[in-house]
């Protein structure tokens, strides 16, 4: 196969599985970790609510966090052990995709503070370098 198009292939189905492993994560952490009572968990304007009026507490943050995280390593380990070449560079491409999605994400949400900075700092770049590690890349 074409490397181009082999990259491309990789980059596309290493999006893809992060995003369904951070979709199915965050489906099923209502059902580990029970949101605030009134929060209806599939509403972007009423976990909003429920942020700004503070009733998130710390251990709600958890499955976000892992969702986000493990779809950032599940994306570039696979990324890194498709591509043809520049494994590494592509694992961080997912990185840095799904950091843009993070950042969008803290726009749209009133989350702590605490929370924002671990999430954006560590959930995403150092995840998907780890996935590149972790899919066979040797180096950036």
């Amino acid at each position: 196969m074409n490397p181009v198009v082999k990259n491309i292939l990789a980059v596309v189905l290493g999006l893809l599985l992060g995003s369904l492993v951070n979709y199915a994560l965050i489906m099923i952490s209502g059902a580990v970790i029970a949101p605030p009572e009134g929060v209806d968990p599939g509403d972007m304007e009423s976990i909003k609510a429920a942020m700004e009026a503070g009733l998130y507490e710390a251990h709600h943050f958890i499955f976000p966090f892992l969702a986000h995280a493990l779809g950032s390593l599940i994306g570039a380990m696979l990324t890194a052990k498709i591509a043809a070449n520049h494994k590494m560079k592509f694992a961080q491409l997912i990185g840095v995709l799904f950091l843009i999605g993070g950042v969008m994400n803290v726009l749209m949400l009133p989350a702590p503070i605490w929370f924002s900075a671990l999430d954006l700092i560590v959930a995403y770049i150092p995840m998907a370098m780890l996935g590149g590690k972790l899919g066979g890349a040797t180096k950036a």
